[in-house]
């Protein structure tokens, strides 16, 4: 079976949102643009992130501590939406829409999250985009994620679990189920695209929740572990060589 490309993903804010692409292009030793650009620092974390800024916004890495996460709400993984033109448009089951310029109005988000986050967390302070993508790695590596590997894991658990809640970029189909964990080391290629594969994707309880509800369905991490030995899912990749890729183009070897 010829292994294809399925779905592209990525993720404005870390942890806020999700939009599909039809296309994008990968540069190497680069993220995907625009994955996790911009994050919700927490009064916590703004001590990290003041310490060294440029015009007001962080000008290194910083830890996912710092940020909203979903391993600490909930309700923020049933929030949808992406770019639409120079806003980011986002919807949540129990909070109205919400269409703002995050380089000017990011006190909307500020206030339109605080009810989805607990009272007993720090609070949500400011909307930062920094000179680094904000994701949990400071490496610039993308995820893969297994659409065949996803399938067993539903059939195994009796239930739909989706793509959303891994929050993933790149989604494949055409690997046995969990192939993809054999492929730490080697090279593959997607389009013109060619790719490291590094690392295995270890899972928290963020993906214990229904992307639709906002509420948890399953303990993963414990389900992972009972019927793989392991509590990874996924697979972390570095751009090599960079070129366009899109749905439906072949992956390789």
């Amino acid at each position: 079976m010829t292994v294809r490309l399925t779905h592209i993903h990525r993720h404005p804010i870390k942890s806020i949102g999700v939009e599909a692409l039809e296309r994008v292009s990968l540069q190497a030793a680069r993220r995907l643009p625009g994955d996790r650009e911009w994050a919700v620092v927490t009064e916590s974390g703004e001590r990290n992130a003041s310490a060294s800024q440029t015009d007001g916004q962080p000008d290194r890495w910083l830890p996912k501590s710092c940020f909203l996460r979903g391993v600490s709400s909930a309700p923020l993984q049933a929030i949808s939406g992406g770019w639409q033109g120079n806003n980011l448009a986002l919807s949540h089951p129990e909070r109205p829409d919400l269409c703002f310029d995050p380089e000017h109005e990011g006190e909307r988000l500020i206030e339109w999250v605080r009810p989805l986050w607990p009272e007993r967390a720090p609070a949500p302070a400011r909307l930062v985009k920094g000179a680094a993508i904000w994701t949990d790695s400071k490496w610039p590596w993308l995820s893969i994620l297994s659409l065949d590997s996803l399938a067993e894991l539903e059939r195994k658990t009796g239930q739909s679990l989706g793509t959303h809640r891994w929050r993933g970029n790149l989604w494949v189909q055409g690997w046995q189920p969990f192939q993809e964990r054999e492929l730490i080391g080697h090279v593959i290629r997607i389009g013109d695209v060619e790719l490291r594969i590094t690392d295995h994707i270890g899972r928290c309880g963020a993906t214990n929740v229904d992307t639709e509800s906002g509420k948890p369905d399953i303990d993963m991490v414990e389900t992972l572990d009972r019927l793989y030995g392991h509590t990874d899912f996924g697979i972390f990749a570095e751009v090599v060589t960079g070129g366009d890729i899109a749905i439906g183009d072949e992956v390789a070897p």
